[in-house]
């Protein structure tokens, strides 16, 4: 691996997501000045490139999952509902989480909240890797705790700093605790969710986490690059991550688990429409690596997607007969992405109607070359690739930019070069990086669940409204595209009450439990989080405990589909709610039969 001298996570460097071929060989066409590289885990490393090399990026230039693509945050009683509580009043079924690690890669979190301490105020947080941070030691690698590792502890992590728990502890027991650990969660979502998931338990509020005697450890995700952010016409404002990022957080978690021998569950709360929608992104191909291992657990938000027309199902039946799909631009909308995905081996072409009925004919089939189109009566400039293959998933693609394109109603017609059934599948990006007036007019509803969360091995969560016993109603709705069974299962995710952000003013007059501002938030990301609370719950049992040494993946999967509640007005599986909701004691009451 070639070492950094300089900060890859500074604007000035372009990151790539590489697989390598032979012998360690990347594919071409390879970025051409590599700064440095980072291990990400096997056959994929992480490349830095000075960007003055390669800007502007295209997909003429590279390939299609090189780019890392940017997610977004997955949001806008439950514990009772859950089967949570009923477990922890049972003697013999009261773990807590107890001796296993809850991890989130998410907006950081604020290890100075009581709702992450002991009874006497020491953390319980066994580490925290805050990426916006510059490395104190340099760009020469982390001080992340010596162990092996099941990814490669010989190669540190070349940028952000890490703390352990002996530095918040320390930190904790000063007056000015950040001017030692200077992490915080300004957002306030990372914090959220590890409170729910495992916070302590706070009698003066009515609150304790899912899995309150867990240990915790976070990734605060740095924001996404100015050049990716321009390239996928994600606003400026937006909140943003890079896959890369968060690939690296999953190699610090994992690093983690192997030093301190503890089994680990991951919250990801994070969602894209980027992608073939089937679990072939390099984001994937991590999680479905470390699944392998026993012990390690990732729990994913399904994306709140789901009647925000962002996605469209079309049929071209005929070479000469397109689809006209129509999209309504919202008024200001700057620029935005659109990605069309055929099942092979179709092959489709695409042409273009403006809103003032200028037509753009028939878009001829290349290979490698980028077409640019501009129109007479609008300042649109539209960008199309063709990738026939796009690498990960095999799949054509037909990757479309429009940059300032006027408001009002867009057609993009559609049509199939080699016909075979005709259908194809098209989305449009998440809700936060695009305008909620920019739609598919006639938009279908499933096959909404948000990558990584149609990745084969990860558990997939969708949310529920415990109160009124409904389905959120923009929980993403399966299946994947190949038609795999996802979500698995879906738990609480409405209004559900944790600890809100803390204002630096309650620290500089003294916090305490019951001055902890506490709120609601609803989303599938924080269903993960419960979820993720559950299962630290059932790997203490399992792993920690001994009743099941060996549990991996795929069994806490099928102990949590065993006990979940399921409704006699549905047939089970399904596309909203997988096989049932969360029901954590069924599946002890399960074990004991």
């Amino acid at each position: 691996m070639i070492p950094c001298t300089v900060n890859p996570a500074s604007e000035n460097y372009a990151d790539f997501i590489y697989r390598y071929g032979s012998e360690g060989r990347l594919p071409a066409p390879e970025p051409e000045g590599i700064a440095c590289a980072d291990y990400a885990f096997p056959g994929y490393s992480i490349l830095y490139v000075p960007a003055e090399n390669i800007l502007p990026i295209s997909l003429e230039k590279y390939p299609y999952y090189s780019i890392p693509k940017l997610y977004g945050l997955m949001d806008t009683s439950a514990l009772e509902s859950s089967g949570i509580f009923s477990v922890f009043r049972q003697p013999a079924l009261g773990f807590q989480g107890r001796g296993t690690i809850l991890g989130f890669i998410d907006t950081g979190i604020d290890y100075r909240s009581p709702v992450f301490q002991n009874s006497n105020k020491t953390t319980r947080i066994l580490g925290i890797w805050d990426q916006t941070l510059p490395d104190p030691a340099g760009p020469q690698g982390q001080s992340i705790p010596p162990g092996v590792s099941y990814l490669d502890p010989s190669e540190p992590i070349h940028y952000g700093t890490a703390f352990t728990m002996e530095q918040i502890n320390e930190a904790l027991a000063s007056p000015d605790p950040l001017a030692l650990v200077p992490t915080t969660d300004t957002d306030g979502h990372g914090s959220f969710l590890a409170g729910i998931a495992a916070g302590s338990p706070i009698p003066e509020q009515d609150f304790t986490g899912a899995a309150p005697q867990a240990y915790i450890a976070a990734v605060k995700l740095k924001p996404a690059k100015t050049y990716l952010r321009e390239f996928f016409c994600v606003p400026s404002d937006a909140q943003a991550f890079q896959e890369n990022d968060i690939i690296m957080g999953i190699r610090y978690l994992c690093m983690l688990s192997r030093y301190y021998q503890m089994p680990l569950t991951i919250c990801l709360g994070l969602g894209t429409n980027s992608g073939s929608h089937e679990g072939a992104s390099p984001l994937s191909h991590a999680l479905r690596y470390i699944g392998q291992y026993v012990g390690i657990c990732t729990v994913v938000a399904a994306g709140n997607e789901t009647g925000l027309s962002h996605h469209y199902v079309g049929m071209a039946p005929d070479d000469s007969v397109p689809d006209e799909v129509e999209i309504r631009v919202g008024a200001g909308e700057k620029g935005f992405t659109l990605e069309l995905w055929g099942s092979t081996p179709e092959i489709f072409t695409v042409g273009f109607v403006s809103p003032s009925g200028e037509e753009i004919s028939r878009i001829p089939l290349t290979l490698t070359s980028s077409a640019v189109i501009s129109f007479l009566l609008e300042p649109t400039i539209i960008t199309v690739n063709y990738r026939p293959q796009e690498i990960a998933s095999g799949k054509q693609l037909v990757f479309m930019r429009f940059a300032d394109p006027v408001p009002g109603d867009w057609r993009v017609r559609v049509y199939s070069n080699q016909i075979f059934n005709g259908e194809f599948h098209m989305w449009l990006p998440i809700e936060g990086f695009i305008s909620p007036d920019t739609v598919f007019l006639r938009p279908n509803p499933n096959t909404t669940i948000t990558s990584p969360g149609n990745t084969p091995n990860p558990i997939t969560i969708g949310a529920y409204n415990h109160l009124g016993g409904n389905i959120y109603l923009h929980s993403g709705r399966g299946y994947t595209l190949d038609n795999r069974i996802k979500p698995d299962i879906a738990a609480p995710g409405v209004d559900v009450y944790g600890p809100g952000k803390i204002p630096e003013a309650a620290y500089r007059s003294g916090i305490s439990p019951s001055s902890i501002p506490m709120t609601r938030k609803t989303g599938t990301s924080v269903a993960a989080a419960i979820a993720a609370g559950a299962i630290a719950n059932l790997m203490s049992w399992g792993i920690v405990e001994g009743n099941d040494p060996g549990m991996s993946e795929a069994a806490v999967r099928s102990y949590l589909i065993r006990g979940a509640t399921r409704s006699r007005a549905f047939s089970y599986p399904n596309r909203e709610w997988g096989y049932g909701s969360l029901e954590l004691y069924n599946t002890f009451l399960w074990l004991r039969e």
